[in-house]
């Protein structure tokens, strides 16, 4: 049985490497300070996607992402490891996009897509932590869904058997496709990339992110090659706007987004003074004690 497989991915600010400079004045993330990377959860879920193109002879994997031009890098670094085409939705209306209006413009640009066997995404994202756009996209195209996945055992007879994590253990489920599945971070991580594959696909681009790389200069300095977009159609990665996905504006970008952040803040937690106790029963009382009274449990 082959498979028609999208994977949502994200390009994120590197929030595991927040310096001085990460926030703005206006407490925002200042992205330009940090490195942008493929969500570490969204790896693990390609890495799930590309096991299923290998025991489904024929089977195809996509990469969705959102974002500005510069984020067709991800869709070039999922071709790296294995995947077969991808989509860039950029487009101004999608700017400021919560998960609300993320997940809209998603589950739009899967419909055109169209005849999708599984849609499969990280978790969560490492710059918001909210793990609610997978959902959402279910919700938004009417599918059955499985959260937390740590591994996808197999696809037979049109119903996908997938190990997934829950409170104090593991659970195997059984699910009709097609089918939304996020994945967790300790599902097994992505394989590396490939270096026929990096030679392949180094010079795919959009055309938008074409457009805004730096021509040769007079001088001879650099390379023109824009002749290999004509005699490699496959370097073109598909570009789509909120026309092309036949979306409705007012539910893109921040004219789609209830949701409103105040600020953002960069907290680091200093102890201000320290006890050490012993296993004994009266200073575990004592602690017990002294938490109830400050209202911290119970």
């Amino acid at each position: 049985m082959a498979l028609k497989i999208v994977v949502l991915a994200k390009q994120v600010p590197d929030t595991r490497n927040v310096g001085k400079d990460a926030m703005t004045a206006e407490g925002t993330v200042n992205r330009a300070a940090l490195p942008a990377i493929f969500n570490p959860e969204d790896l693990n879920a390609l890495e799930q996607a590309l096991r299923l193109k290998e025991q489904h002879p024929g089977s195809t994997v996509g990469i969705l992402t959102m974002g500005p031009p510069r984020a067709g890098e991800i869709i070039r670094q999922g071709l790296y490891r294995g995947a077969d085409t991808g989509w860039l939705l950029t487009d101004r209306l999608f700017a400021g996009a919560d998960t609300l209006a993320t997940s809209y413009a998603l589950a739009t640009a899967i419909k055109k897509i169209g005849d999708v066997d599984m849609v499969i995404g990280g978790r969560q994202a490492i710059d918001g932590d909210t793990a609610q756009v997978g959902p959402q996209v279910a919700q938004k195209l009417g599918l059955n869904q499985v959260t937390y996945a740590e591994e996808i055992l197999k696809v037979e007879d049109g119903k996908a058997l997938i190990r997934r994590v829950i409170d104090g253990g593991v659970e195997t489920v059984e699910a009709p496709l097609p089918v939304v599945v996020t994945v967790n971070g300790s599902a097994a991580p992505c394989r590396p990339q490939n270096a026929k594959l990096v030679m392949k696909y180094k010079r795919a681009t959009c055309p938008m992110e074409r457009s805004l790389t730096p021509a040769p200069s007079p001088n001879g300095e650099g390379s023109d090659y824009s002749y290999l977009y004509e005699e490699r159609p496959y370097l073109t990665l598909n570009q789509w706007s909120v026309a092309d996905v036949d979306g409705d504006a007012n539910q893109c970008g921040l004219s789609g987004s209830p949701t409103k952040v105040k600020a953002v803040k960069n907290i680091v937690f200093q102890a201000k003074e320290s006890k050490t106790l012993t296993s004994a029963d009266d200073d575990i009382n004592s602690l017990v004690q002294e938490l109830l009274n400050e209202k911290i449990i119970g």
